[in-house]
């Protein structure tokens, strides 16, 4: 497909991706070469606080974070850093991408082939894998090599890696053990360490030069197993060795014009663990964001973007698999967090950009509501009144058209996942973010408020939206349901903004004081809410609507019984939330 058959608002985010001004570029090419993949003997040092700009994943030193005392041992040695984009695609669209014009023209030869074989371990309890631990050995050839990774706590896309080289495919625990925290070692000594399930991947690896920078491309296909399961493994996955980042966005925007491809983050561990447990995909909510008070704005929207960027892509996975409802729920949250993080960003300046990234996300959300929806009507509400009405007729037709509607719902989700206009615009943001290229859209005048103290920032945004709840909550016993919708609307974007911008104010008690408020007054209103919700998908139903007996009805007078309660608890929420001092006020405790 030709760049101009992608949807314009795809080519948007697309572009976006290189909307980088000569300065901006000129600063990224300076950058040292420590963010490219390198091996050094000798202990894993630590990391410095703000580690090299990645997006989709980086193993990175593990350093003090959570092994501090790791001693180098026969040989073992720590891996250097890594940034790396997984793509996914058709096993049978493989050799195409491997043929596509962007890799014969710019490769510099025809590769290596390897033909690894890996087996993975872990105690019965999967210690290590509870604890953000793996344990592999693979096989190359003649040679194995034990390897130890672990994931970094603040970023699910970091992990340190170690290796070592060991006799045969059978691990030595003691020689992982410098790598493994001092409180899970003697759970390893104690439970003997068993095979959770196997990896026989083909990787092709090509070097491609494009001006921008140098990349590893590998062509990986294959089969994990554990057991009578198996998944097939086909991605393509690049990786820098040098020159600027934006290098891995060109290739992954060109080799998107060649076929379907899916950004992923999930590793190979994390699946075939999955597959062992017969599992849906964890789901990975977002962690509480850290932010100095004396970091700059730009900084702190790099952080809020990046935040925004790895609970997106940590939620695909699950959302496309559907088994677990919370799936499609993180990835709509994730979307409604991205904009409010790039809603915030316009109190800059105008941002071109934004308005391309802000219609895909909410093309995105919009593909996703219904599945959502029916997940909560179908596996809480339906459920929840069947149960405590048993003696009414039509649950079960009910249920029947529910699932009917759920399944239709998630063919759309994935469909929407898999369309190419999904993929550039994840590829397209990643890019725009880790080349920071809100810079080349702020006017020249404005680029000094972007190195001033975000807590300056944050003060007047938190405040403008905080009055802005509290107007529309205004003679509150008396609001219609439109009215109440919309104070729920407002207090949703404060909460995420707050989310985004609290860290600034410390660990307060005002801060969790005003967070804990929040959060309850957005419940309750959620709570309200459902009652609409319901009542849509019952108009969406028809006929089956009346086939489903007093089911239907029986649902409908619950909820509006339960609603008399809830708006109880509600105007005692508003009313706390009101009195409630604001952490950014002179008035609030220090």
């Amino acid at each position: 497909m030709s760049e101009d058959d992608t949807p314009e608002p795809a080519r948007e985010s697309a572009r976006a991706a290189h909307g980088i001004n000569s300065a901006i570029a000129a600063q990224d090419n300076k950058r040292p070469d420590d963010s490219v993949a390198s091996r050094q003997h000798g202990v894993a040092e630590p990391h410095s606080q703000e580690p090299p700009k990645t997006l989709l994943h980086e193993a990175q030193h593990q350093g003090d974070e959570v092994t501090p005392e790791i001693p180098v041992q026969n040989g073992a040695t720590p891996a250097g850093s890594e940034i790396e984009l997984k793509l996914l695609v058709d096993a049978d669209r493989m050799a195409d991408f491997n043929a596509a014009p962007i890799i014969a023209t710019n490769a510099r030869n025809k590769g290596t082939r390897k033909h690894l074989k890996s087996v993975y371990y872990d105690t019965p309890e999967r210690t290590l894998r509870r604890n953000g631990l793996s344990l592999r050995v693979r096989q190359n050839g003649a040679r194995f090599v034990q390897t130890v990774k672990a994931e970094f706590g603040v970023d699910p896309l970091r992990r340190g890696e170690w290796e070592a080289n060991v006799p045969s495919i059978a691990p030595d625990v003691e020689l992982a053990m410098p790598f493994v925290p001092a409180k899970l070692r003697s759970d390893l000594r104690r439970h003997q360490l068993e095979a959770v399930f196997t990896a026989d991947i083909h990787r092709h690896a090509r070097i491609v030069e494009l001006p921008s920078g140098t990349i590893e491309v590998a062509f990986a296909q294959g089969v994990l197993k554990s057991g009578d399961q198996s998944m097939p493994v086909s991605e393509i996955e690049l990786e820098l060795k040098g020159g600027s980042a934006s290098a891995i966005y060109d290739l992954a925007l060109r080799l998107a014009d060649h076929g379907s491809v899916r950004p992923s983050i999930r590793s190979k561990s994390a699946r075939g663990f999955d597959l062992a447990a017969e599992a849906s995909p964890a789901l990975r909510k977002p962690r509480k964001l850290r932010l100095d008070p004396t970091i700059s704005l730009d900084e702190a929207f790099a952080k809020i973007l990046r935040s925004c960027l790895h609970h997106l892509l940590g939620s695909l996975a699950a959302a496309e698999d559907g088994r677990d409802p919370e799936g499609v729920h993180q990835l709509r949250v994730s979307l409604r967090r991205l904009r409010a993080a790039l809603d915030l960003m316009r109190s800059v300046g105008p941002l071109g950009n934004l308005d391309s990234f802000r219609s895909e996300a909410r093309w995105l959300a919009r593909n996703l509501s219904a599945a959502r929806d029916w997940d909560m009507f179908q596996r809480g509400t339906l459920p929840t009144i069947a149960q405590a009405c048993p003696s009414v007729a039509g649950f079960d037709a009910l249920e029947q058209a529910a699932e009917e509607r759920r399944s239709a719902a998630y063919q759309k989700v994935r469909l929407a996942l898999a369309d190419r206009r999904c993929s550039c615009f994840l590829i397209g943001l990643g890019g725009w973010i880790e080349a920071r290229g809100w810079r080349s859209d702020v006017a020249p005048e404005d680029l000094g408020r972007l190195t001033e103290p975000a807590v300056n920032f944050a003060g007047r945004i938190l405040s403008e939206q905080h009055a802005r709840v509290l107007k529309r909550g205004r003679r509150f016993k008396s609001l219609p349901a439109e009215k109440l919708h919309r104070l729920r609307l407002a207090a949703k974007r404060l909460r995420y903004v707050a989310d985004f911008l609290l860290p600034l104010y410390g660990d307060r008690k005002s801060v969790r004081r005003f967070s804990r408020g929040l959060a309850d007054l957005q419940e309750e209103l959620g709570s309200f809410n459902d009652m609409a919700i319901t009542n849509a998908l019952f108009a969406e139903l028809g006929d089956e609507f009346s086939q489903s007996g007093t089911a239907a009805a029986a649902i409908t007078g619950w909820q509006a019984h339960a609603s008399i309660g809830v708006e109880a608890r509600l105007r005692n929420t508003w009313l706390d939330f009101r009195k409630t001092k604001a952490p950014w006020s002179r008035a609030a405790e220090a």
